[in-house]
């Protein structure tokens, strides 16, 4: 053997001898075991998706129980209701007619100590006479801080230690509701000084008393504070009311007192008097400029009317909704941020005020009657 071989001889052997014996025991396996037909990898793929398709069967089940169980412990949530309430005060604004007016008499039969503040002597003389002598009348101008105070002192002394269990802000007006270049600075502070500061101003001065009783703040807004329907001071003062109402319920939540915002739809209420409106348009009309009137044409208003005349079937001659809203507002454990009020405002105005701008601009605008020539100048 050549120099060097020997000591590679044996290790070569033993990897020859490795090589064979492997091959024996396969050739072995196989007689043993033959190979499956080819179509075995798709038999075992099948099972694997069926078992796949069984797993998320399963999870598609459960999380469908889950959302159930979700749905029924919501609504179970929603029903809970404090108690005692006849022991509790609560203070309404506006009551002289419309929202406040029912709510006044609605509470009042609860059993809630009603203070509803009326804007006139002969509405608070009408309410007194449909309700039980635990109801009291206070006669109370938003606008005047003066007022406000003497009044939020009157009902501090009313209380006691109680507290003021509940704070509906609902007063309000619509000013003049008439296209934007018609109207002058002074046809905006009317509704912005009732339904924004006069708002603003009774809360402030009534919250240490609904802080003391860990109370619920309810502030009246409008489907006018999520969507610009209509020109002039309503709706800048009831998008404002939204903005007050979101920081107020923020600040409060330390405290204890649930704040909780209710955004009407369209409601047939002295508020909303299609004549009081069109006389109030009539009278701007004729001190508009010629410009103006030849842009808009002479039977514009005529017009505007005859449009609105096709929406007054949607327009909610119940006002019960609200006072519901109201209602749960009070009286839930785990009361709501924001009610919508009314079948027009839960299926038309609420959804359309989270559209694109430009499908509000052209379902909104189809509302409004066809000017003359805009172009004139």
């Amino acid at each position: 053997m050549p120099e060097g071989r020997g000591h590679y001889a044996c290790p070569i052997t033993s990897l020859t001898l490795l090589v064979s014996l492997t091959r024996v025991t396969l050739d072995i396996l196989q007689e043993l075991d033959p190979p499956q037909p080819a179509h075995w990898r798709h038999q075992l793929l099948l099972l694997y998706k069926k078992g796949v398709y069984l797993s998320h069967g399963k999870m598609l089940f459960w999380v469908l129980g889950l959302l159930i169980l979700c749905g029924f412990l919501w609504t179970r949530k929603g029903k809970l209701k404090i108690a005692d309430i006849t022991d509790k005060y609560i203070f309404i604004t506006g009551c002289d007619s419309g929202f406040g007016n029912l709510a006044a008499r609605t509470f009042d039969k609860k059993g809630f100590h009603v203070i509803a503040a009326c804007l006139t002597e002969s509405g608070s003389t009408a309410l007194k006479a449909e309700t039980s002598e635990r109801l009291r009348t206070v006669l109370l101008d938003v606008t005047d801080p003066e007022n406000v105070k003497r009044t939020a002192q009157w009902v501090k002394n009313q209380v006691g230690e109680k507290g003021l269990w509940g704070l509906i802000n609902n007063a309000g007006v619509p000013g003049v509701l008439a296209p934007t270049d018609w109207l002058t600075l002074e046809d905006y502070r009317e509704p912005i000084e009732v339904n924004l500061f006069g708002l603003i101003s009774v809360t402030l001065n009534m919250l240490p008393l609904v802080k003391k009783a860990q109370g619920r703040v309810i502030n009246v807004s409008s489907v006018g504070g999520r969507l610009a329907i209509v020109g002039g001071g309503y709706t800048p003062s009831k998008y404002a009311v939204e903005g007050f109402n979101d920081s107020l319920r923020r600040d409060m939540k330390a405290f204890g007192v649930h704040v909780s915002c209710i955004e009407p739809g369209l409601f047939k209420t002295n508020l909303a008097d299609p004549v009081q409106a069109t006389e109030k348009k009539l009278a701007i009309w004729k001190q508009l400029s010629p410009d103006i009137k030849q842009q808009y044409g002479e039977g514009y208003i005529e017009k505007s009317l005859d449009k609105l005349k096709g929406n007054k079937s949607y327009a909610n001659t119940d006002l019960s909704p609200v006072v519901e809203c109201m209602d749960h507002a009070l009286t839930s454990v785990f009361p709501k941020t924001h009610y919508a009020a009314g079948k027009d405002a839960k299926i038309f105005w609420i959804p359309l005020s989270h559209m694109p701008a430009v499908l509000q601009d052209f379902l909104l605008l189809k509302q409004k009657a066809e000017l003359a020539n805009p172009k004139a100048v």
